[in-house]
């Protein structure tokens, strides 16, 4: 299973869905267009970890995100632990 979850063709698959949403950075200001070029660098060292069980993501920050409505709903965001480390 998690062979077909890090194929390069579901990997471009999630980068095109990505970029149809008009995704925003995440929590370490890595853009869409930052990530597809972070990727080709970095891409099989993170797939390697993500197959053999080494991959080590980041904790998860929480904001409270304000409602139209009032009041707030609480978000989570994770940092890729390679690419946070590698655009401090």
């Amino acid at each position: 299973m998690m062979g077909r979850i890090v194929a390069r063709d579901n990997l471009k698959k999630a980068l095109a869905q990505v970029r149809r949403n008009k995704g925003a950075p995440g929590v370490d200001g890595m853009t869409v267009d930052d990530l597809a070029a972070y990727l080709k660098d970095h891409w099989p060292e993170i797939r390697a970890q993500l197959l053999n069980g080494t991959y080590q993501p980041q904790p998860v920050r929480r904001v409270e995100i304000p409602k139209a409505s009032g009041g707030t709903r609480a978000s989570a965001f994770r940092r890729c632990s390679t690419a946070s480390s590698s655009r401090r």
